[in-house]
Protein backbone atom coordinates (compact mmCIF):
# COMPACT_ATOMS: atom_id res chain seq x y z
CA UNK A 1 0.00 0.00 0.00
CA UNK A 2 1.34 3.42 -0.98
CA UNK A 3 0.72 6.50 1.15
CA UNK A 4 1.27 10.00 -0.04
CA UNK A 5 1.57 12.90 2.33
CA UNK A 6 -1.04 15.55 1.70
CA UNK A 7 -0.50 18.89 3.37
CA UNK A 8 -3.75 20.55 4.40
CA UNK A 9 -4.22 24.27 3.87
CA UNK A 10 -4.63 24.65 7.62
CA UNK A 11 -1.23 23.11 8.35
CA UNK A 12 0.32 25.31 5.65
CA UNK A 13 -1.30 28.35 7.25
CA UNK A 14 -0.01 27.38 10.69
CA UNK A 15 3.52 26.81 9.39
CA UNK A 16 3.42 30.08 7.48
CA UNK A 17 2.31 31.93 10.60
CA UNK A 18 5.20 30.37 12.54
CA UNK A 19 7.66 31.49 9.85
CA UNK A 20 6.22 34.95 9.20
CA UNK A 21 4.63 36.01 12.49
CA UNK A 22 1.46 36.88 10.55
CA UNK A 23 -1.78 34.89 10.63
CA UNK A 24 -3.80 34.02 7.55
CA UNK A 25 -6.60 36.23 8.83
CA UNK A 26 -4.22 39.20 9.26
CA UNK A 27 -2.97 38.68 5.71
CA UNK A 28 -6.49 38.54 4.30
CA UNK A 29 -7.44 41.79 6.05
CA UNK A 30 -5.50 43.69 3.37
CA UNK A 31 -7.85 42.25 0.75
CA UNK A 32 -10.93 43.45 2.65
CA UNK A 33 -10.04 47.12 3.10
CA UNK A 34 -12.44 49.79 1.88
CA UNK A 35 -11.49 51.46 -0.34
CA UNK A 36 -9.51 48.49 -1.60
CA UNK A 37 -5.72 48.38 -2.11
CA UNK A 38 -6.13 48.76 -5.87
CA UNK A 39 -7.79 52.14 -5.31
CA UNK A 40 -5.52 53.18 -2.44
CA UNK A 41 -2.41 52.65 -4.58
CA UNK A 42 -3.83 54.62 -7.52
CA UNK A 43 -5.28 51.83 -9.67
CA UNK A 44 -3.20 50.61 -12.65
CA UNK A 45 -0.88 53.62 -12.74
CA UNK A 46 -0.11 53.42 -9.01
CA UNK A 47 0.43 49.67 -9.05
CA UNK A 48 2.75 49.98 -12.03
CA UNK A 49 4.68 52.57 -10.03
CA UNK A 50 4.94 50.17 -7.06
CA UNK A 51 6.19 47.28 -9.22
CA UNK A 52 8.67 49.57 -10.94
CA UNK A 53 9.98 50.93 -7.62
CA UNK A 54 10.31 47.38 -6.28
CA UNK A 55 12.18 45.99 -9.29
CA UNK A 56 14.39 49.06 -9.50
CA UNK A 57 15.60 48.01 -6.06
CA UNK A 58 15.94 44.31 -6.98
CA UNK A 59 17.88 44.99 -10.18
CA UNK A 60 20.00 47.75 -8.58
CA UNK A 61 23.76 47.31 -8.69
CA UNK A 62 23.88 47.49 -4.87
CA UNK A 63 21.53 44.51 -4.59
CA UNK A 64 23.61 42.59 -7.13
CA UNK A 65 26.74 43.37 -5.13
CA UNK A 66 25.41 42.95 -1.56
CA UNK A 67 23.02 40.06 -2.13
CA UNK A 68 23.85 38.30 -5.42
CA UNK A 69 22.02 35.19 -4.21
CA UNK A 70 18.83 37.30 -3.99
CA UNK A 71 19.32 38.99 -7.35
CA UNK A 72 19.95 35.60 -8.99
CA UNK A 73 16.41 34.51 -8.10
CA UNK A 74 15.17 37.15 -10.56
CA UNK A 75 17.90 36.82 -13.18
CA UNK A 76 15.86 34.54 -15.47
CA UNK A 77 13.49 37.42 -16.25
CA UNK A 78 14.18 40.83 -17.63
CA UNK A 79 13.30 43.76 -15.43
CA UNK A 80 10.48 44.65 -17.82
CA UNK A 81 9.02 41.11 -17.67
CA UNK A 82 9.24 41.06 -13.89
CA UNK A 83 7.51 44.43 -13.55
CA UNK A 84 4.73 43.39 -15.92
CA UNK A 85 4.06 40.06 -14.19
CA UNK A 86 3.98 41.58 -10.72
CA UNK A 87 1.90 44.53 -11.92
CA UNK A 88 -0.72 42.24 -13.48
CA UNK A 89 -0.82 40.04 -10.37
CA UNK A 90 -1.20 43.00 -7.98
CA UNK A 91 -3.89 44.72 -10.09
CA UNK A 92 -5.99 41.55 -10.06
CA UNK A 93 -5.26 40.56 -6.45
CA UNK A 94 -5.92 43.98 -4.99
CA UNK A 95 -9.31 44.56 -6.62
CA UNK A 96 -8.74 45.66 -10.21
CA UNK A 97 -9.40 43.95 -13.54
CA UNK A 98 -8.22 40.38 -14.13
CA UNK A 99 -5.05 41.34 -16.02
CA UNK A 100 -3.07 38.42 -14.61
CA UNK A 101 -5.66 35.84 -15.65
CA UNK A 102 -5.76 37.32 -19.16
CA UNK A 103 -2.06 36.52 -19.56
CA UNK A 104 -1.39 33.56 -17.27
CA UNK A 105 -4.72 31.74 -17.10
CA UNK A 106 -7.49 31.29 -14.57
CA UNK A 107 -5.35 30.32 -11.56
CA UNK A 108 -2.57 32.45 -10.14
CA UNK A 109 -0.55 29.42 -9.01
CA UNK A 110 1.73 31.69 -7.02
CA UNK A 111 3.62 28.88 -5.32
CA UNK A 112 3.98 26.79 -8.48
CA UNK A 113 5.35 29.76 -10.41
CA UNK A 114 8.07 30.28 -7.79
CA UNK A 115 8.86 26.67 -6.83
CA UNK A 116 11.76 26.31 -9.27
CA UNK A 117 13.64 29.19 -7.69
CA UNK A 118 15.95 28.86 -4.67
CA UNK A 119 13.73 30.87 -2.33
CA UNK A 120 14.22 30.47 1.41
CA UNK A 121 13.03 32.48 4.38
CA UNK A 122 16.01 34.86 4.06
CA UNK A 123 14.96 35.69 0.51
CA UNK A 124 11.35 36.12 1.62
CA UNK A 125 12.43 38.58 4.30
CA UNK A 126 14.61 40.54 1.87
CA UNK A 127 11.77 40.57 -0.69
CA UNK A 128 9.46 42.12 1.92
CA UNK A 129 12.13 44.68 2.86
CA UNK A 130 12.46 45.82 -0.76
CA UNK A 131 8.67 45.90 -1.19
CA UNK A 132 8.16 47.96 1.95
CA UNK A 133 10.87 50.41 0.83
CA UNK A 134 9.07 50.69 -2.52
CA UNK A 135 5.80 51.39 -0.70
CA UNK A 136 7.41 54.14 1.38
CA UNK A 137 8.74 55.70 -1.86
CA UNK A 138 5.35 55.41 -3.62
CA UNK A 139 3.97 58.84 -4.58
CA UNK A 140 0.30 58.03 -3.87
CA UNK A 141 1.01 56.55 -0.41
CA UNK A 142 3.00 59.65 0.52
CA UNK A 143 0.02 61.90 -0.27
CA UNK A 144 -2.82 60.21 1.64
CA UNK A 145 -3.82 61.25 5.14
CA UNK A 146 -1.65 59.77 7.88
CA UNK A 147 -4.22 57.36 9.35
CA UNK A 148 -5.06 55.86 5.93
CA UNK A 149 -1.34 55.64 5.08
CA UNK A 150 -0.56 53.80 8.33
CA UNK A 151 -3.49 51.42 7.84
CA UNK A 152 -2.51 50.70 4.23
CA UNK A 153 1.18 50.17 4.98
CA UNK A 154 0.48 47.88 7.95
CA UNK A 155 -2.07 45.83 5.99
CA UNK A 156 0.32 45.46 3.06
CA UNK A 157 3.27 44.63 5.29
CA UNK A 158 1.25 41.78 6.79
CA UNK A 159 -0.02 40.66 3.40
CA UNK A 160 3.43 40.64 1.78
CA UNK A 161 5.16 39.07 4.78
CA UNK A 162 2.66 36.22 4.95
CA UNK A 163 2.63 35.60 1.19
CA UNK A 164 6.42 35.66 0.84
CA UNK A 165 6.83 33.08 3.59
CA UNK A 166 3.85 31.05 2.34
CA UNK A 167 5.66 30.56 -0.97
CA UNK A 168 8.65 29.15 0.92
CA UNK A 169 6.60 26.88 3.18
CA UNK A 170 4.25 25.59 0.47
CA UNK A 171 7.02 24.98 -2.06
CA UNK A 172 8.41 22.29 0.24
CA UNK A 173 5.28 20.25 -0.56
CA UNK A 174 5.04 20.84 -4.31
CA UNK A 175 4.69 17.85 -6.59
CA UNK A 176 6.37 18.03 -10.02
CA UNK A 177 2.95 18.28 -11.72
CA UNK A 178 2.19 21.43 -9.71
CA UNK A 179 5.15 23.40 -11.02
CA UNK A 180 4.20 26.08 -13.48
CA UNK A 181 6.62 26.94 -16.22
CA UNK A 182 4.07 28.73 -18.35
CA UNK A 183 0.69 27.93 -19.83
CA UNK A 184 -0.87 27.90 -23.27
CA UNK A 185 -1.78 31.51 -22.63
CA UNK A 186 1.72 32.45 -21.57
CA UNK A 187 4.36 30.60 -23.53
CA UNK A 188 8.05 31.37 -23.41
CA UNK A 189 10.54 32.10 -20.70
CA UNK A 190 8.47 34.46 -18.56
CA UNK A 191 8.91 32.07 -15.62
Amino acid sequence: MQFSFIMSKFVLRDRTQEASGVSHEEMEAALKLTPNIYERLGKEEGIEELSTLFYNRVFDSETKKEAPWFYNIFASSTKTEAIENQYRFFVQTFGGPDLYAQKKGKYTRLVGRHANYPIGHGAATLWVKHMMCALYEHSKIKMVEEEVRKQTLLALQKYFTYQAHFIVVASEYMRPDQLSGGTKIDEGRIW
